[in-house]
């Protein structure tokens, strides 16, 4: 995929051997710029300096992990970029992590282990169908609903599906 040159990744994850092996399959993948962090709090001095297109952030880091990470970039007060694409990476891909990633903002979610194939499918699916950003006051990032049923005639899901002054950006 030649739009991956283009790219400048973030890679966060606090084992070095999981970040060397991400970074590793990115560089491979044809990625040039691929930024790394240890932690969270380095993560978000790189997302404010540097101008990152995508990033790889590992759930389970301290003091700072993958989620509240998320929700920092999400609100857009560490002067980084909301809407940037997060992929979180996780070794425990259980239902209920899988939904705080979600409801942190994350754009895709990623089981350890890591193949270069599951990387670069997340990094399609980001790039080439990207979902509408939603930011309302109990969630900010892309759209938790991966489809659209166009014959749904039930219940409307959320409050704000009635309010015409609703705006997914």
């Amino acid at each position: 995929m030649s739009v991956l040159r283009s790219l400048n990744v973030l890679v966060v994850d606090d084992h070095d051997h999981m970040l060397a092996i991400a970074s590793t399959i990115l560089r491979a993948a044809g990625v040039r710029t691929v930024h790394e962090a240890t932690d969270g709090a380095a993560a978000l001095d790189i997302l404010s300096a540097k101008p990152i297109d995508l990033a790889l952030i590992d759930y389970n880091m301290f003091p700072l992990d993958g989620v509240e990470l998320t929700r920092r970039v999400r609100t857009g007060t560490d002067g980084v970029n909301m809407h940037l694409p997060i992929i979180m990476m996780s070794g425990h891909a259980e239902k209920s992590r899988i939904h705080a990633a979600r409801d942190a903002g994350v754009t895709e979610f990623l089981a350890k282990p890591l193949t270069a194939k599951s990387i670069i499918e997340r990094i399609k699916s980001v790039i080439l169908n990207p979902r509408p950003f939603v930011k309302i006051d109990t969630y900010c990032g892309p759209c938790r609903r991966r489809k659209e049923a166009a014959n749904y005639d039930g219940p409307l899901r959320r409050a704000v599906d009635a309010d015409p002054s609703f705006n997914a950006a």
